[in-house]
């Protein structure tokens, strides 16, 4: 197979077929060399087209009680009650900073499954510029409500 750019649906479908052929290969072959070039080109294309998001701290919980790791038993220990526990498990009580720290170092559950979509949310998009009091939103439309009495003959006081 040609190497070239993974671009499209068609692209990646070649490659993975192509990725499945060769998984046999031996390392410093180079059929080993054309499969490690392709899984990165694949893995590339899902990522930019097929995001994976964030993950859900319940189902981590979950999924770790499924597979044996803790009971229920033990994670009302951890959350501290069994209506705390019941409450985060319904999802109508968020995990707490200590309770997040908590299962981390009792379960092992990653920060990042316990953490899920806070990871993504609130992070700055760039260097935010500081704004004097002056052009502060609320200090504009003080400023403006003002020169529209003013205009009107009203004493414009100042703000």
């Amino acid at each position: 197979m040609k190497l070239h750019p993974v671009r499209t649906e068609r692209d990646c479908d070649e490659a993975t077929a192509r990725i499945e052929q060769l998984m046999g290969a031996k390392f410093g072959t180079r059929e080993f060399d054309e499969l490690e070039i392709l899984a990165t080109l694949v893995e590339d294309y899902e990522k930019k087209n097929h995001p994976i998001g964030p993950p859900d701290p319940i189902a981590a919980i979950l999924f770790g009680i499924e597979q044996g790791q803790f009971t229920r038993a033990d994670l009302t220990r951890v959350l501290g009650g069994t209506a705390k526990t019941t409450e985060v498990l319904k999802k109508q009580r968020a995990l707490s900073k200590a309770m997040i720290a908590r299962l981390h170092v009792e379960f092992a559950i990653p920060l990042e499954s316990l953490l899920g979509d806070m990871l993504n949310r609130g992070r700055p998009r760039g260097p935010r510029r500081l704004r004097s009091k002056a052009e502060s939103p609320r200090k504009q439309l003080k400023v403006g409500h003002a020169q529209t009495r003013a205009g009107k003959g009203a004493f414009a006081r100042d703000v």
